[in-house]
Protein backbone atom coordinates (compact mmCIF):
# COMPACT_ATOMS: atom_id res chain seq x y z
CA UNK A 1 0.00 0.00 0.00
CA UNK A 2 3.01 2.27 0.76
CA UNK A 3 4.14 1.54 -2.61
CA UNK A 4 1.09 2.62 -4.40
CA UNK A 5 1.01 5.86 -2.71
CA UNK A 6 4.76 6.51 -3.16
CA UNK A 7 4.04 6.25 -6.88
CA UNK A 8 0.97 7.30 -7.18
CA UNK A 9 1.65 9.69 -10.34
CA UNK A 10 2.38 6.24 -11.50
CA UNK A 11 -0.70 4.78 -10.96
CA UNK A 12 -2.54 7.92 -12.74
CA UNK A 13 -0.31 7.18 -15.50
CA UNK A 14 -1.78 3.99 -16.33
CA UNK A 15 -5.06 4.89 -15.40
CA UNK A 16 -4.99 7.42 -18.14
CA UNK A 17 -3.30 5.50 -20.12
CA UNK A 18 -6.55 2.62 -19.94
CA UNK A 19 -8.98 5.89 -20.61
CA UNK A 20 -7.37 6.51 -23.70
CA UNK A 21 -7.28 3.23 -24.66
CA UNK A 22 -11.18 2.98 -24.33
CA UNK A 23 -11.63 6.51 -25.87
CA UNK A 24 -9.76 5.39 -28.31
CA UNK A 25 -11.33 1.94 -29.56
CA UNK A 26 -14.54 1.44 -27.66
CA UNK A 27 -17.00 2.24 -30.35
CA UNK A 28 -19.64 4.87 -28.96
CA UNK A 29 -17.84 6.28 -25.50
CA UNK A 30 -16.99 9.62 -27.69
CA UNK A 31 -20.11 11.06 -28.23
CA UNK A 32 -21.55 10.62 -31.61
CA UNK A 33 -19.73 7.44 -32.82
CA UNK A 34 -20.82 3.96 -33.60
CA UNK A 35 -19.71 0.96 -34.26
CA UNK A 36 -19.41 1.76 -37.90
CA UNK A 37 -16.96 4.15 -39.89
CA UNK A 38 -18.15 7.75 -39.89
CA UNK A 39 -17.27 10.04 -42.62
CA UNK A 40 -13.95 11.07 -42.10
CA UNK A 41 -13.21 8.76 -39.67
CA UNK A 42 -10.86 5.66 -39.00
CA UNK A 43 -12.66 1.79 -38.99
CA UNK A 44 -10.00 0.67 -36.26
CA UNK A 45 -10.04 3.95 -33.98
CA UNK A 46 -12.71 6.97 -32.98
CA UNK A 47 -10.41 9.44 -34.70
CA UNK A 48 -11.53 11.75 -36.83
CA UNK A 49 -9.63 12.95 -39.24
CA UNK A 50 -10.02 16.06 -41.53
CA UNK A 51 -10.08 16.69 -45.19
CA UNK A 52 -6.20 16.43 -45.27
CA UNK A 53 -6.02 13.05 -43.76
CA UNK A 54 -9.33 12.01 -45.47
CA UNK A 55 -10.17 13.91 -48.56
CA UNK A 56 -13.02 16.05 -49.05
CA UNK A 57 -14.03 19.76 -49.93
CA UNK A 58 -13.21 22.92 -48.16
CA UNK A 59 -15.59 25.97 -49.52
CA UNK A 60 -15.26 29.73 -48.42
CA UNK A 61 -17.70 31.92 -49.84
CA UNK A 62 -18.84 35.53 -48.72
CA UNK A 63 -22.60 35.94 -47.72
CA UNK A 64 -24.80 38.40 -50.11
CA UNK A 65 -25.85 41.54 -48.80
CA UNK A 66 -25.50 45.03 -48.51
CA UNK A 67 -25.52 46.83 -44.94
CA UNK A 68 -26.07 50.36 -44.20
CA UNK A 69 -24.57 51.83 -40.95
CA UNK A 70 -25.39 54.60 -38.96
CA UNK A 71 -29.19 54.25 -39.42
CA UNK A 72 -30.91 55.84 -36.57
CA UNK A 73 -33.46 53.10 -36.09
CA UNK A 74 -35.20 52.57 -32.85
CA UNK A 75 -36.03 49.51 -31.09
CA UNK A 76 -39.68 50.04 -31.15
CA UNK A 77 -39.59 50.77 -35.26
CA UNK A 78 -37.69 47.70 -36.45
CA UNK A 79 -40.54 45.27 -37.26
CA UNK A 80 -42.08 48.56 -38.95
CA UNK A 81 -38.78 49.87 -40.84
CA UNK A 82 -38.06 46.13 -42.19
CA UNK A 83 -41.52 45.78 -44.03
CA UNK A 84 -41.62 49.34 -45.15
CA UNK A 85 -38.19 48.91 -46.84
CA UNK A 86 -38.81 45.59 -48.26
CA UNK A 87 -41.98 47.52 -49.82
CA UNK A 88 -40.14 50.01 -50.91
CA UNK A 89 -37.51 47.36 -52.56
CA UNK A 90 -40.35 45.30 -53.60
CA UNK A 91 -38.25 42.28 -51.92
CA UNK A 92 -39.26 39.72 -49.77
CA UNK A 93 -39.11 40.60 -45.52
CA UNK A 94 -36.79 38.18 -44.54
CA UNK A 95 -34.45 40.07 -47.17
CA UNK A 96 -33.98 42.47 -44.62
CA UNK A 97 -32.92 42.60 -41.52
CA UNK A 98 -32.90 46.05 -39.13
CA UNK A 99 -31.10 46.23 -35.91
CA UNK A 100 -31.35 48.98 -33.72
CA UNK A 101 -28.90 50.39 -31.38
CA UNK A 102 -28.62 48.59 -28.20
CA UNK A 103 -25.57 51.01 -26.66
CA UNK A 104 -24.97 54.59 -26.63
CA UNK A 105 -21.40 53.70 -28.77
CA UNK A 106 -23.34 51.63 -31.30
CA UNK A 107 -25.14 52.68 -34.57
CA UNK A 108 -28.20 50.69 -36.17
CA UNK A 109 -27.99 48.77 -39.08
CA UNK A 110 -29.90 47.97 -42.47
CA UNK A 111 -28.96 44.56 -44.07
CA UNK A 112 -30.31 43.57 -47.30
CA UNK A 113 -29.68 40.00 -48.48
CA UNK A 114 -30.74 40.37 -52.17
CA UNK A 115 -28.22 40.46 -54.54
CA UNK A 116 -30.33 42.47 -57.15
CA UNK A 117 -30.48 45.10 -54.94
CA UNK A 118 -27.72 48.47 -55.70
CA UNK A 119 -26.27 50.56 -53.07
CA UNK A 120 -28.27 53.49 -54.38
CA UNK A 121 -31.17 51.28 -54.34
CA UNK A 122 -31.01 50.75 -50.63
CA UNK A 123 -30.19 54.41 -50.07
CA UNK A 124 -33.06 56.13 -51.52
CA UNK A 125 -35.64 53.27 -49.80
CA UNK A 126 -34.14 54.58 -46.66
CA UNK A 127 -34.04 58.47 -47.27
CA UNK A 128 -37.68 57.88 -48.28
CA UNK A 129 -38.59 56.41 -44.65
CA UNK A 130 -36.43 59.30 -43.33
CA UNK A 131 -33.16 57.89 -42.33
CA UNK A 132 -29.90 59.20 -43.59
CA UNK A 133 -27.68 56.08 -43.39
CA UNK A 134 -23.44 56.89 -42.57
CA UNK A 135 -22.37 54.73 -45.23
CA UNK A 136 -23.41 51.74 -47.33
CA UNK A 137 -20.93 48.88 -48.01
CA UNK A 138 -20.61 44.78 -49.51
CA UNK A 139 -21.01 42.36 -47.27
CA UNK A 140 -23.15 41.92 -44.12
CA UNK A 141 -22.87 42.66 -39.90
CA UNK A 142 -20.75 40.09 -37.83
CA UNK A 143 -24.03 39.28 -35.88
CA UNK A 144 -25.28 37.79 -39.16
CA UNK A 145 -22.22 36.23 -40.01
CA UNK A 146 -22.14 34.20 -37.20
CA UNK A 147 -26.08 33.36 -37.44
CA UNK A 148 -24.87 31.66 -40.44
CA UNK A 149 -22.34 29.59 -39.05
CA UNK A 150 -24.56 28.37 -36.43
CA UNK A 151 -26.96 27.64 -38.74
CA UNK A 152 -24.75 25.71 -41.31
CA UNK A 153 -23.61 24.11 -38.48
CA UNK A 154 -26.83 23.04 -37.30
CA UNK A 155 -27.32 21.54 -41.06
CA UNK A 156 -24.29 19.82 -41.65
CA UNK A 157 -24.64 17.98 -38.08
CA UNK A 158 -28.40 17.14 -38.73
CA UNK A 159 -27.08 15.72 -42.74
CA UNK A 160 -25.32 12.99 -43.48
CA UNK A 161 -22.34 15.41 -43.82
CA UNK A 162 -21.19 14.69 -40.26
CA UNK A 163 -17.87 16.03 -39.20
CA UNK A 164 -17.64 19.02 -41.05
CA UNK A 165 -16.57 22.51 -39.58
CA UNK A 166 -17.86 25.02 -40.14
CA UNK A 167 -16.15 29.16 -38.95
CA UNK A 168 -15.70 32.36 -40.41
CA UNK A 169 -12.48 33.57 -42.06
CA UNK A 170 -11.30 36.79 -42.81
CA UNK A 171 -8.49 37.59 -46.46
CA UNK A 172 -6.02 40.06 -45.86
CA UNK A 173 -8.27 42.43 -47.95
CA UNK A 174 -10.10 42.48 -45.05
CA UNK A 175 -13.37 40.64 -46.68
CA UNK A 176 -15.05 38.46 -44.65
CA UNK A 177 -15.57 34.33 -45.86
CA UNK A 178 -17.94 31.86 -44.15
CA UNK A 179 -15.78 28.65 -44.54
CA UNK A 180 -17.16 25.26 -44.45
CA UNK A 181 -14.91 21.86 -44.51
CA UNK A 182 -16.86 18.47 -45.17
CA UNK A 183 -14.23 15.54 -44.81
CA UNK A 184 -15.03 12.71 -46.97
CA UNK A 185 -17.68 14.43 -49.51
CA UNK A 186 -17.34 16.52 -52.76
CA UNK A 187 -17.78 20.10 -53.14
CA UNK A 188 -20.78 19.70 -55.10
CA UNK A 189 -23.06 17.76 -52.52
CA UNK A 190 -21.50 20.50 -50.02
CA UNK A 191 -23.03 23.44 -51.84
CA UNK A 192 -26.18 21.34 -52.69
CA UNK A 193 -26.94 21.77 -48.98
CA UNK A 194 -26.31 25.57 -48.56
CA UNK A 195 -27.16 26.29 -51.95
CA UNK A 196 -31.08 27.02 -50.64
CA UNK A 197 -31.87 28.87 -47.46
CA UNK A 198 -34.37 26.51 -46.01
CA UNK A 199 -37.48 28.80 -45.66
CA UNK A 200 -40.54 26.91 -44.37
CA UNK A 201 -43.58 28.44 -44.77
CA UNK A 202 -46.92 27.15 -43.77
CA UNK A 203 -50.25 28.84 -45.77
CA UNK A 204 -53.86 28.73 -45.67
CA UNK A 205 -55.56 28.79 -49.40
CA UNK A 206 -59.30 29.93 -49.01
CA UNK A 207 -62.41 32.01 -51.02
CA UNK A 208 -62.81 35.36 -49.22
CA UNK A 209 -66.49 35.41 -48.78
CA UNK A 210 -66.43 39.44 -48.58
CA UNK A 211 -64.78 39.99 -52.24
CA UNK A 212 -65.03 36.14 -53.62
CA UNK A 213 -61.29 36.20 -54.42
CA UNK A 214 -59.21 33.18 -53.40
CA UNK A 215 -56.26 34.71 -50.14
CA UNK A 216 -53.12 32.78 -49.48
CA UNK A 217 -52.16 34.02 -45.88
CA UNK A 218 -49.82 33.00 -44.21
CA UNK A 219 -51.00 30.97 -40.80
CA UNK A 220 -47.32 29.61 -39.72
CA UNK A 221 -43.20 31.07 -40.38
CA UNK A 222 -40.25 29.05 -39.38
CA UNK A 223 -39.77 30.02 -35.92
CA UNK A 224 -43.32 29.23 -34.87
CA UNK A 225 -42.12 25.22 -34.92
CA UNK A 226 -41.35 23.48 -30.96
CA UNK A 227 -39.96 20.43 -32.58
CA UNK A 228 -39.60 18.48 -35.63
CA UNK A 229 -39.64 14.94 -35.43
CA UNK A 230 -37.78 12.32 -38.22
CA UNK A 231 -39.17 12.32 -41.63
CA UNK A 232 -40.84 8.96 -42.11
CA UNK A 233 -42.99 6.68 -44.86
CA UNK A 234 -45.92 5.13 -43.17
CA UNK A 235 -47.81 2.29 -45.14
CA UNK A 236 -50.35 4.82 -45.68
CA UNK A 237 -50.48 8.68 -46.01
CA UNK A 238 -47.13 9.42 -47.79
CA UNK A 239 -43.88 10.65 -46.31
CA UNK A 240 -44.23 13.14 -43.36
CA UNK A 241 -42.40 15.03 -40.81
CA UNK A 242 -44.47 15.27 -37.69
CA UNK A 243 -44.34 18.63 -36.10
CA UNK A 244 -45.26 20.33 -32.96
CA UNK A 245 -45.85 24.49 -32.67
CA UNK A 246 -45.04 27.07 -30.25
CA UNK A 247 -47.42 27.02 -27.63
CA UNK A 248 -46.90 31.16 -27.49
CA UNK A 249 -48.40 30.55 -31.57
CA UNK A 250 -50.49 27.83 -31.19
CA UNK A 251 -53.63 29.54 -29.79
CA UNK A 252 -53.23 32.42 -32.66
CA UNK A 253 -52.81 29.31 -35.61
CA UNK A 254 -55.93 27.46 -34.41
CA UNK A 255 -58.12 30.66 -34.60
CA UNK A 256 -56.90 31.87 -38.06
CA UNK A 257 -57.56 28.66 -39.60
CA UNK A 258 -60.98 28.52 -38.09
CA UNK A 259 -61.24 32.01 -39.37
CA UNK A 260 -60.28 30.63 -42.87
CA UNK A 261 -63.17 28.27 -42.60
CA UNK A 262 -60.84 24.86 -41.67
CA UNK A 263 -63.00 24.27 -39.03
CA UNK A 264 -64.77 21.20 -40.23
CA UNK A 265 -62.03 20.00 -42.51
CA UNK A 266 -61.34 20.59 -45.87
CA UNK A 267 -60.51 18.55 -48.78
CA UNK A 268 -58.47 20.11 -51.29
CA UNK A 269 -58.58 18.76 -54.98
CA UNK A 270 -55.36 20.23 -55.93
CA UNK A 271 -51.47 18.35 -56.29
CA UNK A 272 -48.30 19.85 -55.31
CA UNK A 273 -46.49 19.21 -58.42
CA UNK A 274 -49.10 21.12 -60.33
CA UNK A 275 -47.95 24.08 -58.39
CA UNK A 276 -45.11 26.35 -58.74
CA UNK A 277 -45.90 28.81 -56.33
CA UNK A 278 -48.69 29.39 -53.52
CA UNK A 279 -50.44 32.64 -56.09
CA UNK A 280 -51.31 29.81 -58.50
CA UNK A 281 -53.41 27.01 -55.87
CA UNK A 282 -57.23 28.32 -56.01
CA UNK A 283 -58.76 25.40 -53.83
CA UNK A 284 -59.28 25.46 -50.15
CA UNK A 285 -55.91 24.39 -49.33
CA UNK A 286 -53.13 23.91 -46.26
CA UNK A 287 -49.96 24.56 -47.82
CA UNK A 288 -46.22 23.85 -47.12
CA UNK A 289 -43.82 25.85 -48.96
CA UNK A 290 -39.81 24.87 -48.81
CA UNK A 291 -38.07 28.31 -50.18
CA UNK A 292 -40.86 29.03 -52.24
CA UNK A 293 -42.11 26.02 -53.69
CA UNK A 294 -44.95 23.69 -52.71
CA UNK A 295 -43.94 20.90 -50.99
CA UNK A 296 -47.50 20.01 -49.65
CA UNK A 297 -50.50 21.06 -50.89
CA UNK A 298 -53.42 19.11 -49.31
CA UNK A 299 -56.68 19.19 -47.03
CA UNK A 300 -57.20 19.03 -43.63
CA UNK A 301 -58.92 16.04 -41.36
CA UNK A 302 -61.94 16.72 -40.28
CA UNK A 303 -61.06 15.55 -36.56
CA UNK A 304 -58.29 18.49 -36.39
CA UNK A 305 -60.62 20.99 -38.42
CA UNK A 306 -63.08 20.36 -35.17
CA UNK A 307 -60.01 20.74 -33.09
CA UNK A 308 -59.33 24.30 -34.90
CA UNK A 309 -63.23 24.96 -33.90
CA UNK A 310 -63.38 23.82 -30.61
CA UNK A 311 -59.98 25.18 -29.25
CA UNK A 312 -58.80 21.86 -28.17
CA UNK A 313 -55.44 21.94 -30.78
CA UNK A 314 -53.71 24.48 -28.76
CA UNK A 315 -53.49 21.92 -25.93
CA UNK A 316 -51.86 19.63 -28.01
CA UNK A 317 -50.86 21.60 -31.23
CA UNK A 318 -49.26 18.83 -33.26
CA UNK A 319 -49.97 17.96 -36.58
CA UNK A 320 -48.13 16.56 -39.84
CA UNK A 321 -46.47 17.48 -42.91
CA UNK A 322 -47.31 15.58 -45.27
CA UNK A 323 -44.47 15.74 -48.62
CA UNK A 324 -44.64 13.93 -52.05
CA UNK A 325 -41.36 12.31 -51.62
CA UNK A 326 -38.90 10.97 -48.81
CA UNK A 327 -36.51 13.63 -50.30
CA UNK A 328 -38.80 16.55 -49.86
CA UNK A 329 -39.62 15.58 -46.40
CA UNK A 330 -35.96 15.28 -45.37
CA UNK A 331 -35.13 18.38 -46.78
CA UNK A 332 -38.12 19.67 -45.01
CA UNK A 333 -36.65 18.45 -41.48
CA UNK A 334 -33.61 19.18 -42.05
CA UNK A 335 -34.45 23.12 -43.08
CA UNK A 336 -36.72 23.19 -40.16
CA UNK A 337 -34.37 21.65 -37.69
CA UNK A 338 -31.23 23.72 -38.29
CA UNK A 339 -33.36 27.04 -39.62
CA UNK A 340 -33.06 29.23 -42.10
CA UNK A 341 -29.80 30.94 -43.20
CA UNK A 342 -30.09 34.73 -42.52
CA UNK A 343 -28.36 35.28 -46.27
CA UNK A 344 -27.68 33.13 -49.40
CA UNK A 345 -23.72 32.26 -50.08
CA UNK A 346 -22.04 34.08 -52.88
CA UNK A 347 -20.10 30.35 -54.26
CA UNK A 348 -19.20 32.68 -57.26
CA UNK A 349 -16.86 34.90 -55.36
CA UNK A 350 -15.63 32.37 -53.39
CA UNK A 351 -12.81 29.68 -53.49
CA UNK A 352 -13.16 25.73 -52.98
CA UNK A 353 -10.43 22.97 -52.33
CA UNK A 354 -11.31 19.66 -52.97
CA UNK A 355 -8.35 16.55 -51.74
CA UNK A 356 -9.49 12.86 -53.62
CA UNK A 357 -8.93 9.83 -50.66
CA UNK A 358 -6.45 8.30 -52.16
CA UNK A 359 -3.97 11.37 -51.66
CA UNK A 360 -5.74 11.89 -48.46
CA UNK A 361 -4.27 7.99 -47.64
CA UNK A 362 -1.06 8.42 -48.90
CA UNK A 363 -0.92 11.59 -46.64
CA UNK A 364 -1.81 9.36 -44.11
CA UNK A 365 0.63 6.74 -44.24
CA UNK A 366 3.37 9.06 -44.81
CA UNK A 367 2.33 10.83 -41.38
CA UNK A 368 2.64 7.48 -39.75
CA UNK A 369 6.18 6.89 -41.01
CA UNK A 370 7.02 10.50 -40.26
CA UNK A 371 6.05 9.58 -36.98
CA UNK A 372 7.63 6.52 -36.66
CA UNK A 373 10.98 7.64 -37.78
CA UNK A 374 10.68 10.91 -35.31
CA UNK A 375 10.23 8.54 -32.24
CA UNK A 376 13.35 6.31 -33.50
CA UNK A 377 15.82 9.04 -34.13
CA UNK A 378 14.49 10.48 -30.61
CA UNK A 379 15.07 6.90 -29.05
CA UNK A 380 19.07 6.79 -30.95
CA UNK A 381 19.31 9.88 -29.22
CA UNK A 382 18.52 9.07 -25.86
CA UNK A 383 20.64 6.14 -26.00
CA UNK A 384 23.44 7.55 -27.31
CA UNK A 385 23.57 9.77 -24.46
CA UNK A 386 22.89 7.84 -21.46
CA UNK A 387 24.01 4.46 -22.75
CA UNK A 388 22.08 2.72 -20.27
CA UNK A 389 18.89 0.96 -21.52
CA UNK A 390 17.50 0.94 -17.28
CA UNK A 391 17.48 5.11 -18.08
CA UNK A 392 16.64 5.57 -21.49
CA UNK A 393 13.81 3.02 -22.18
CA UNK A 394 11.24 4.61 -19.03
CA UNK A 395 12.06 7.70 -20.53
CA UNK A 396 11.44 6.54 -24.29
CA UNK A 397 7.75 4.66 -23.06
CA UNK A 398 6.67 7.77 -20.77
CA UNK A 399 7.07 10.25 -24.22
CA UNK A 400 4.85 7.71 -26.31
CA UNK A 401 2.41 7.59 -23.40
CA UNK A 402 2.19 11.09 -23.66
CA UNK A 403 1.41 11.20 -27.46
CA UNK A 404 -0.51 8.21 -26.52
CA UNK A 405 -3.18 9.82 -23.27
CA UNK A 406 -3.08 13.00 -26.19
CA UNK A 407 -4.55 11.31 -28.89
CA UNK A 408 -6.92 9.59 -26.63
CA UNK A 409 -7.76 13.10 -25.58
CA UNK A 410 -8.57 14.05 -29.74
CA UNK A 411 -10.58 11.10 -30.20
CA UNK A 412 -13.25 12.02 -27.09
CA UNK A 413 -13.08 15.18 -28.17
CA UNK A 414 -13.81 14.12 -31.62
CA UNK A 415 -11.47 16.83 -33.17
CA UNK A 416 -10.91 16.09 -36.78
CA UNK A 417 -6.88 15.45 -36.91
CA UNK A 418 -5.06 17.39 -40.13
CA UNK A 419 -1.58 17.79 -41.51
CA UNK A 420 -1.06 20.61 -38.71
CA UNK A 421 -2.33 18.69 -36.20
CA UNK A 422 0.23 15.74 -36.90
CA UNK A 423 3.07 18.60 -36.68
CA UNK A 424 1.97 19.24 -33.09
CA UNK A 425 2.26 15.30 -31.99
CA UNK A 426 5.88 15.76 -33.03
CA UNK A 427 6.77 18.52 -31.33
CA UNK A 428 5.25 17.19 -28.37
CA UNK A 429 7.49 14.14 -28.56
CA UNK A 430 10.49 16.36 -29.32
CA UNK A 431 10.05 18.79 -26.56
CA UNK A 432 8.59 15.72 -24.07
CA UNK A 433 12.20 14.12 -24.24
CA UNK A 434 13.49 17.45 -24.08
CA UNK A 435 12.46 17.92 -20.70
CA UNK A 436 12.69 14.59 -19.66
CA UNK A 437 16.07 14.72 -20.66
CA UNK A 438 16.73 17.50 -18.17
CA UNK A 439 15.39 15.29 -15.76
CA UNK A 440 17.77 12.71 -16.06
CA UNK A 441 20.63 15.35 -16.42
CA UNK A 442 20.20 16.90 -13.34
CA UNK A 443 19.74 14.22 -11.03
CA UNK A 444 21.90 11.89 -12.86
CA UNK A 445 24.89 14.00 -13.93
CA UNK A 446 25.51 15.75 -10.60
CA UNK A 447 27.18 13.00 -8.15
CA UNK A 448 25.94 10.15 -6.05
CA UNK A 449 22.28 10.24 -5.21
CA UNK A 450 21.87 8.65 -1.30
CA UNK A 451 18.72 8.78 -0.20
CA UNK A 452 15.29 9.79 -1.26
CA UNK A 453 15.88 13.48 -0.26
CA UNK A 454 18.07 14.23 -2.58
CA UNK A 455 16.19 12.84 -5.29
CA UNK A 456 13.70 14.74 -5.00
CA UNK A 457 15.57 18.18 -4.31
CA UNK A 458 17.44 17.59 -7.71
CA UNK A 459 13.56 16.69 -9.01
CA UNK A 460 12.58 19.09 -7.78
CA UNK A 461 15.16 21.33 -9.62
CA UNK A 462 14.50 19.93 -12.73
CA UNK A 463 11.08 20.18 -12.69
CA UNK A 464 11.03 24.48 -12.18
CA UNK A 465 12.99 24.86 -15.33
CA UNK A 466 10.91 22.35 -17.47
CA UNK A 467 7.69 24.70 -15.66
CA UNK A 468 9.31 27.34 -16.96
CA UNK A 469 9.84 26.24 -20.28
CA UNK A 470 6.53 24.62 -20.86
CA UNK A 471 4.96 28.20 -19.54
CA UNK A 472 6.95 29.77 -22.22
CA UNK A 473 5.55 27.54 -25.17
CA UNK A 474 1.75 28.08 -23.61
CA UNK A 475 1.97 31.72 -23.73
CA UNK A 476 3.42 31.42 -27.48
CA UNK A 477 0.70 29.02 -28.49
CA UNK A 478 -1.73 31.37 -27.12
CA UNK A 479 -1.96 34.11 -30.16
CA UNK A 480 -2.20 31.68 -32.35
CA UNK A 481 -5.55 29.96 -30.69
CA UNK A 482 -6.77 33.20 -30.06
CA UNK A 483 -6.35 34.37 -33.82
CA UNK A 484 -8.79 32.79 -36.79
CA UNK A 485 -5.13 31.63 -38.40
CA UNK A 486 -6.78 28.35 -40.08
CA UNK A 487 -5.15 25.21 -39.47
CA UNK A 488 -1.98 26.93 -37.36
CA UNK A 489 -4.66 26.98 -34.54
CA UNK A 490 -5.02 23.55 -34.63
CA UNK A 491 -1.08 23.29 -33.86
CA UNK A 492 -1.15 25.44 -31.31
CA UNK A 493 -4.17 23.46 -29.73
CA UNK A 494 -2.44 19.96 -29.79
CA UNK A 495 1.16 21.46 -28.86
CA UNK A 496 -0.83 23.30 -25.63
CA UNK A 497 -2.64 20.05 -24.75
CA UNK A 498 0.49 17.95 -25.38
CA UNK A 499 2.91 20.07 -22.88
CA UNK A 500 -0.14 20.08 -20.14
CA UNK A 501 -0.46 16.09 -20.38
CA UNK A 502 3.34 16.45 -20.11
CA UNK A 503 3.94 19.00 -17.00
CA UNK A 504 1.24 17.78 -15.30
CA UNK A 505 1.39 13.64 -15.88
CA UNK A 506 4.19 12.04 -17.42
CA UNK A 507 7.20 14.20 -16.42
CA UNK A 508 6.19 12.97 -12.77
CA UNK A 509 5.59 9.94 -13.42
CA UNK A 510 9.03 9.88 -15.19
CA UNK A 511 10.10 11.12 -11.66
CA UNK A 512 8.51 8.20 -9.57
CA UNK A 513 10.05 5.36 -12.17
CA UNK A 514 13.91 6.79 -12.19
CA UNK A 515 13.28 7.29 -8.08
CA UNK A 516 12.61 3.83 -7.95
CA UNK A 517 15.47 2.72 -10.62
CA UNK A 518 18.08 4.75 -8.91
CA UNK A 519 17.32 4.07 -5.02
CA UNK A 520 17.08 0.24 -6.16
CA UNK A 521 20.47 0.42 -7.60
Amino acid sequence: MSELRDNWRVVVLVVLLLASTVALFVPGVPPGTTAEEGVGGDQLTNLQYGIDLSGGARIQAPAVGLTAEGVNVSVNDEAATQQAIADRLGIDPIDVEVRAAREANQNGTVEVFDGNVTRAELRTALQEEGYQPATIRDGVTDATRQRMVTVIRDKITESALSGGRVREVNSPGGQNFVSITAPGRGAEELIDLLNERGVVRVYAVYRNDSTGNWTHEQVLGQDEFASIGNAQDPDSGGPQVPVTIEQSAAERFQDDMAAAGFGGGASCGAEAGDHDSVESINSTCLVTTLNGEPVFVGGVRPDLGESFADGSFANDPQFVMTTTSMEEARTLQLSLQAGRLPADLDFANGNQNTLSPALADQFRTNSLITGLLAVFAVSLVVYGRYRRREVALPMIVTALSEVYILLGFVALAQYPLNLSHLAGFIAVIGTGVDDLVIIGDEILQQGEIGTARVFQSRFRKAFWVIGAAAATTIVAMVPLVGFPLGDLSGFAIITIVGVLIGVLVTRPAYGDILRTLVLDE
